[in-house]
């Protein structure tokens, strides 16, 4: 068996554990076919990202754990541990990869609820009267 590359990607509160190996191009995240674990073009598009980019789409196999989060935050986890792990595999794919912004982790989060308001920052309604 071919050796197995593994990384971690990281967005809002997602974490997906991705694992690369030398293969004809298939993607599974959490034992299903990506395309059936999102549904949304964009997010199979956003999973697909880093292998197009270096364009290696049908050269890897890609399996991925995915928890917490949504589908958009683990489509977007997916895609940098997919990124760093090919990195891993090859440093010559860090430039490409680099400049389409893959390699860079979106730190954006929820922020928390303050007490006396509704929301992090949305107020109760004021009444004068």
């Amino acid at each position: 068996m071919e050796k197995q590359k593994n990384g971690v990607g990281r967005r809002k509160e997602a974490v997906t554990r991705v694992f690369v190996t030398k293969g004809d191009g298939k993607i599974t995240v959490n034992d299903k076919d990506y395309k059936t674990y999102f549904p949304l073009v964009y997010l199979q598009n956003q999973v697909e990202r880093p292998l197009k980019t270096i364009e290696a789409s049908n050269k890897f196999d890609v399996q991925i754990n995915a928890a917490g989060g949504g589908l958009k935050g683990q489509a977007e986890a997916a895609m940098l541990g997919i990124a760093r792990v090919l990195v891993d595999i090859n440093a010559d794919f860090r430039p490409a990869l680099k400049a389409a912004g893959l390699l860079k982790r979106d730190p954006r989060s929820v922020e928390r609820k303050k007490f006396g308001h509704k929301k992090a920052r949305r107020s109760y309604q004021f009444s004068k009267r």
